[in-house]
């Protein structure tokens, strides 16, 4: 078949590679020209480009399953697989990297890839005949396929005037803002609560650390998003200020161990969203046009699921086009399967992310609602009863409700009163104090 994909972040060219190699002809169309001469990228228009990432273990399968020599090119680029001894040998937990070098990788391939045309340019339309995606329309001109992929993003405009996708989702309430620094030569890292990143609840905000390759970090402030106080962290020497007050921030970002290489990134309001393949009253929004990656659902990043979800899409309807299966099989059969297994992860995003928010303003656990799969995670601490399948949870080994029959543990553990404890540093109220003054001194 001839398939065209719109968009080539890293699910559209995952599936561009991987189906040229599966015998199809692919049009891969970006307006994104790639990198500069001197290996800079601005990849204009996708602001979580230069933010942080975790990269998971499901994307490290995927690439060895359809392009092991793209994760032997991301390796050289500098990324560094996470892997933790087990009864049988090492197990892989995912693997530090920026998206730039990812996304690099598979670009590098996709350029030169038999059968696959990488074509900068905007996609205007899609093609319709006979009631099915018959191509695009790219700067006015005409390009017909027999298929069509939308991997725009979340913020993909060109298929909406096909129709309204049966979906949920939207702001969380919750926004944030990152920085990246490099470690000096020889400086040891800071601490990690966990193999992927460092995290640390306060009361009224929260802070993550995302090593990456190299010693470059990703250091990310988050809080609710009608916090206007907080807003300032956007501001270089108010972040600076932040980093030099929160223990283990600190110790990241110290002047004397890393220096930082980009400004404050915004990364603006939080959304989780999902959409369905099928419109409100159950059809597809057409045959022969397939989404998939962040055109289908979206995760706030705190748990760094998106790549993931991303390529677990990918993967399932690259299966689904070997299949042989007429377009409108391969539609439902990817609606069902997303309903079953991307859906669940949003979902309970969406219940995290308001309990979280709510308490972040002051409000208790709410033990009358579903208790959303982190508070059942942080019961662990008291029950470890919990503990197995909280990593099955984190590791995304099993689904989203694997942690439902421990619900009732963990309230049980929050009925005698107990609450997670708060990481020691200042809160909200002294954070802002400490942007405040920071910003009368430099007036």
């Amino acid at each position: 078949m001839t398939i065209s994909i719109i968009g080539a972040g890293p699910t559209g060219l995952f599936l561009g590679i991987a189906l040229a190699r599966h015998g199809h002809h692919i049009k891969l169309v970006e307006r994104d020209s790639g990198p500069s001469p001197d290996g800079t990228w601005a990849r204009r228009g996708v602001m979580q480009f230069h933010h942080a990432h975790g990269f998971r273990p499901q994307v490290t399968e995927a690439l060895l399953a359809e392009m092991p020599e793209v994760y032997d090119r991301w390796l050289g680029l500098g990324a560094e697989p996470i892997e933790l001894p087990g009864p049988t040998g090492a197990v892989a937990m995912g693997t530090r990297s920026r998206r730039v070098i990812f996304e690099q990788a598979l670009r590098e391939t996709a350029v030169a890839e038999p059968g696959l045309d990488l074509i900068t340019g905007h996609v205007d339309a899609v093609m319709v005949g006979q009631d099915r995606a018959a191509g695009v329309v790219v700067d006015g001109t005409p390009i017909q396929s027999d298929v069509v992929i939308d991997a725009s993003g979340r913020s993909g405009r060109v298929t909406r005037p096909l129709g309204a996708r049966r979906g949920f989702g939207g702001s969380c309430g919750i926004a944030y803002v990152d920085r990246m620094y490099q470690l000096h030569d020889h400086a040891d890292a800071g601490p990690l609560t966990n193999p992927l990143a460092w995290q640390a609840d306060f009361d009224g905000y929260q802070v993550l650390v995302f090593p990456h390759e190299r010693g470059i970090i990703s250091a990310v402030i988050i809080r609710p998003s009608v916090d206007r106080e907080l807003r300032w962290l956007r501001d270089d020497a108010a972040f600076d200020a932040a980093c030099r007050a929160i223990p283990g921030l600190s110790e990241w970002t110290d002047p004397s161990r890393a220096r930082p290489i980009t400004p404050v990134l915004p990364g603006g309001n939080l959304h989780n969203h999902y959409l369905a393949q099928t419109t409100r009253d159950g059809r597809l929004v057409l045959q022969g046009l397939y989404f998939v990656g962040d055109a289908v659902c979206t995760t706030t990043p705190t748990f760094g699921r998106g790549m993931a979800t991303s390529l677990l899409q990918a993967r399932e309807l690259l299966r689904l086009i070997d299949t042989g299966s007429d377009p409108a099989s391969i539609g439902h059969d990817l609606d069902a399967w997303c309903e079953r297994e991307m859906r669940p992860w949003v979902e309970e995003h969406v219940r995290i992310d308001d309990a979280q928010r709510r308490r972040w303003l002051g409000a208790d656990i709410d033990l009358a609602a579903k208790l959303p799969s982190d508070l059942i995670i942080k019961a662990a601490q008291v029950d470890p009863t919990i503990q197995p399948s909280a990593m099955a949870y984190l590791a995304m080994t099993d689904g989203a409700s694997c942690l439902d029959p421990f619900e009732e543990r963990a309230c049980a553990v929050y009925r005698t009163g107990w609450r997670p404890p708060l990481s020691d540093g200042p809160s909200r109220d002294e954070l802002a104090m400490i942007i405040r003054s920071d910003r009368t001194l430099a007036a």
